[in-house]
């Protein structure tokens, strides 16, 4: 055993509940069987599946904080009788809160539909004054996703008003909000049942998981079909997906065939796992979050820890665990540009248990009262990089970020395109020639089809109206055709350039050890 301990920033982060009487008490949690999260924050509300009578219902309260009282005249006791989100006509299955409006919030119900609610200001005024009396809240929008239920709801990270919906016809549907009367993509090739989706952090790609036992990698601009498919968990239960950042690995929990609880890494360019670590073999289905710092949390649903681990060099380290002895229901994490800097918190979980909601700050305990720049990397902020409509055409933008001292906003790194399947290289294999493929990428980029054809379009319109109605909408289906063809080439392309890179890279590090 080596007496040297890894040197880590993060080695003494430990967990801190808040007061009872800074959380929710009398709490009616949803007693669906369906696996998700049961409650979702934004820097401002939380938001928790309901027990209710008469259809689906989840509540919306304001945003507890481990470190201070909630707002003046609210009770920490609930009432049997609060406001709720009550238009769907099955239980509320999931909630999401936009990445840009903290007071936007999707549901996903039973019934079928998506719902989209905005929480007034004034909303929470005059509880538990006399003669106040709970109004419920109304949806501004509704969406028809499918005949079947509506298992997920998640936000894109990037692009306004785009929201990712999975259904129980094994599908996942992406909608503009602005226009939500058909979905603008369609993602298949499920088997069964979505257990979870995840966007990368520049919403380029989107990761799901499924309980035929496969984890996909989808890439709406490269049509419905996934770009990567590959093997999971060997066990059928409860699998969840998480992106690491900006890197190209992606973390999954999960089972065993023996149902032993498992976390594991996989690389995105085939898929292949990098590592694979047995946690126990309690039944819980077991919820990962990753942070900036990284660190991945991990709470088991029926446990009272909650386990984080710090990543480096594909390696999961463990730092500590928070401990309680009252058991979890669900749980989520607090956007990271609402933390509170000058108590050095790093992430907040906020745990729901049988009948209450409190809070978790993780703290790294410093003396110095200045920020601390160190373990404060740049957050996503609430301004888009994307309108929904230049996401749908295809545009790629990184995300913005804000900085936790001063509010600066900044561009994030570029999004990296998947990075092809290859074989591993031997030490035998020689190095492929690294300067050649890049150039028909930038070629296909600067002569997009469908600018050299506009002027074709002006030059042949016939002089009879109807005609020209009917020669405009051909060409404009061909050109869409090109257009969506060229795309398709432009990413294969991007692939190839990216697996001649990677393999390069391998042979070279190869080579040198």
């Amino acid at each position: 055993m080596s007496r040297f301990v890894r040197a880590s920033k993060y080695r003494h982060v430990f967990g801190q509940q808040g007061k009872k009487e800074y959380g929710f008490d009398n709490v009616k949690v949803t007693n669906s069987a369906w696996d998700t999260n049961i409650v979702a924050a934004s820097t401002r509300f939380i938001s928790l599946n309901w027990n209710a009578s008469g259809g689906g219902a989840f509540a919306i309260l304001p945003l507890p904080n481990p470190f201070t009282p909630l707002p003046t005249g609210f009770p920490s006791k609930l009432p049997d009788l609060i406001p709720l989100a009550r238009s769907h006509t099955g239980p509320v299955l999931d909630t999401d809160w936009s990445p840009f409006n903290d007071t936007v919030v999707a549901s996903a119900g039973e019934d079928g539909k998506t719902l989209i609610w905005k929480v007034e200001s004034g909303v929470f005024e005059g509880w538990g004054a006399d003669g106040w009396e709970p109004q419920d809240f109304d949806p501004v929008a509704r969406i028809d996703v499918s005949p079947r239920r509506v298992g997920h709801v998640l936000f894109h990270p990037t692009a306004n008003n785009v929201l990712a919906t999975s259904t129980g016809d094994h599908v996942v549907k992406l909608w503009d909000l602005a226009s939500p009367e058909h979905a603008k993509v369609v993602l298949g090739g499920h088997a069964d049942a979505i257990q979870s989706l995840a966007w990368n952090p520049s919403g380029t790609l989107l990761a799901t998981t499924s309980r035929d036992r496969k984890i996909r990698l989808f890439d709406p601009r490269a049509g419905g079909d996934p770009v990567r498919v590959g093997e999971g968990h060997g066990g059928i239960k409860g699998a969840r997906v998480a992106w690491m950042g900006d890197r190209d690995r992606i973390v999954t929990t999960g089972f065993s065939r023996m149902s032993d609880r498992q976390v594991a890494l996989w690389e995105t360019g085939g898929l292949s796992n990098v590592k694979t670590i047995t946690i126990d073999q309690t039944s819980g289905v077991l919820m990962p979050f990753w942070t900036d710092n990284n660190i991945l949390y991990l709470a088991g649903k029926g446990d009272g820890n909650i386990r984080y681990y710090e990543y480096e060099n594909d390696n999961l380290f463990p730092l500590a665990e928070y401990k309680s002895s009252e058991p979890q229901r669900g749980m989520c994490f607090l956007p990271r540009r609402g933390l509170s800097v000058g108590d050095c918190e790093i992430a907040r979980a906020y745990k729901v248990a049988a009948t209450s909601i409190e809070a978790i700050a993780f703290i790294v305990p410093r003396k110095s009262d200045s920020f601390q720049s160190d373990i404060y990397p740049p957050a996503p902020s609430a301004e888009p990089a994307l309108s929904a409509t230049e996401f749908f055409a295809g545009k790629t933008a990184p995300p913005k970020l804000v900085s936790l001292e001063d509010g600066a906003i900044t561009t994030g790194a570029a999004p990296l395109p998947v990075p092809a399947a290859t074989p591993a290289p031997t030490k035998t294999t020689s190095a492929p020639p690294p300067a050649a493929a890049p150039a028909p990428v930038v070629v296909v980029r600067e002569e997009p089809p469908a600018a050299r054809s506009e002027p074709v379009r002006a030059q042949t319109a016939p002089s009879d109206d109807g005609g020209a109605s009917a020669a405009l909408k051909e060409e404009n289906a061909r050109l869409t055709a090109e257009l969506r063809d060229a795309r398709e080439k432009i990413r294969n392309l991007e692939l190839q350039v990216e697996a001649v890179r990677a393999n390069a890279r391998k042979a070279a590090a190869l080579l040198d050890s």
